[in-house]
């Protein structure tokens, strides 16, 4: 059979790569893919973005299986479209993408649905928000409402960072955030103490299959210093996530969300990623929700799982879920982020990528911002690769995963050194 993988970053790569282990499948198709899927022989490129021709090409190459990776397809409607034609496709539909492309949207929901969730305001006015900011106080947090690469989000400590998000945000979208209808509007909250962790589920619209537990590390530089990025590493399983934070999460917000979207008649289908906040007597609550798995933690959960992921997507896209049972590689996976240069207020292009090495069991180099250029891989976005390794356990993963990032090489090269500390503290 042949699949379709949509979107061009490591999430994308990850699971290209896990689908293409299966025997039931001829090709995997990337579009648009990246130079380490044009790179591997199981894969192939396809340069199309638009929804429309996607769904073209897909019925004429007769494409049984597609798989979306990141959000502004999903919330371009591309699931709505390939349904509307009798295309299998495995995402959320526009309407249910509200979860992540709106951040208002997403809130109010949870304040609907009684989900456990920061405190919040939604303003599109600046003098209000900045009145709200001076009323609350630092620390606190400041999210735009709409798609912004995972860059929408500040965790401001200071009550003059706050402002400057706020501006940044609504005045002079410095973000480059895909405003929803209505203009420009930030959710402003009050700031969640604890541990974050990511909890992932597949959906079919009724029934619920956790993915692997994983902790990403967002900040760009070594002990959570510097500016939120898109994720600078991340490694599975997370002890934070206890068997009874894991029952919590399942009972207190997931369920609860599925169950919250079927009765606002929104059924939800897809990967759904809760970003949760653990306080220390281990309750969790909801810092936001993406409507995919997260990036870079896909890429150690597809190191670690055994279950043919085509099996996975195809029971998820016809309500079979609660006949899956995903089974886990015992070991650690942990992934570290190689970001170019500038990343990730102005990250540099064009960078020659040296020093990739082959492909091993136990180590892979997910491609993300990267091309072909005359034949050689080069720098295209702001985080480049993830490097991603196994091991017994966390320390030996990070042996691994540090001894293969030393041998690749781009100008400018920045990737932290300490990812995967909490887990061993």
């Amino acid at each position: 059979m042949k699949v379709l993988v949509i979107g061009g970053g490591g999430r994308e790569h990850a699971m290209a790569w896990k689908l293409a282990q299966s025997p039931k499948v001829t090709k995997v198709y990337v579009a648009p893919g990246n130079a380490g899927t044009e790179r591997d022989k199981h894969l192939e490129n396809l340069p199309i973005t638009d929804v429309v021709q996607l769904r073209e090409w897909a019925q004429q190459n007769h494409v049984l299986l597609t798989v979306v990776g990141p959000e502004a397809p999903l919330a371009a409607g591309v699931v709505d479209e390939f349904r509307a034609h009798g295309l299998k496709i495995f995402g959320p539909t526009k309407a249910a993408a509200q979860l992540e492309s709106s951040k208002a949207f997403s809130k109010d929901f949870m304040a609907r649905h009684g989900i456990p969730t920061a405190q919040y305001e939604t303003f599109s006015d600046p003098v209000k928000a900045h009145a709200y900011i001076d009323k609350l106080g630092a620390p606190i947090v400041v999210k735009a409402d709409g798609l912004a690469a995972g860059k929408g989000v500040v965790v401001a400590t200071t009550a003059q960072e706050a402002h400057d998000a706020v501006d940044f945000m609504l005045v002079d979208n410095k973000y480059g955030v895909t405003h929803n209808d209505g203009g420009a509007r930030v959710v402003i909250e009050e700031f969640l103490d604890g541990e974050e962790a990511s909890f992932i589920v597949l959906c079919d619209g009724k029934n619920v299959a956790a993915m692997a537990t994983s902790q990403d590390h967002k900040r760009l530089k070594d002990g959570d210093q510097g500016p939120n990025t898109g994720g600078m590493g991340a490694y599975s399983p997370a002890p934070v996530v206890t068997a009874d934070v894991h029952a919590r999460a399942m009972r207190e917000i997931i369920l609860p969300t599925i169950r919250g979207m079927e009765k606002d008649g929104i059924p939800y289908t897809g990967f759904l990623y809760a970003g949760l906040m653990i306080d220390k007597a281990g309750h969790p609550k909801t810092l936001e929700f993406n409507c995919r798995m997260g990036d870079p933690e896909t890429q150690p959960i597809m190191m670690r799982l055994k279950s043919d992921l085509v099996d996975v997507m195809q029971a998820a896209t016809e309500g079979r879920l609660d006949q899956i049972d995903l089974q886990w590689d015992r070991r650690t996976a942990l992934g570290v982020v190689m970001a170019a240069a500038g990343y990730p207020e102005d990250p540099r292009k064009g960078d020659l990528i040296t020093g990739l090495p082959e492909d091993a069991e136990d180590a892979m180099v997910f491609h993300a911002g990267t091309a072909m250029q005359n034949g050689e891989p080069v720098t295209s976005g702001g985080r480049v690769l993830c490097v991603t390794a196994l091991a017994d356990n966390v320390k030996q993963a990070q042996t691994r995963v540090y001894a293969v990032a030393s041998q690749v090489h781009f100008d400018g090269a920045q990737y932290r050194r300490d990812i995967g500390y909490r887990a061993v503290k």
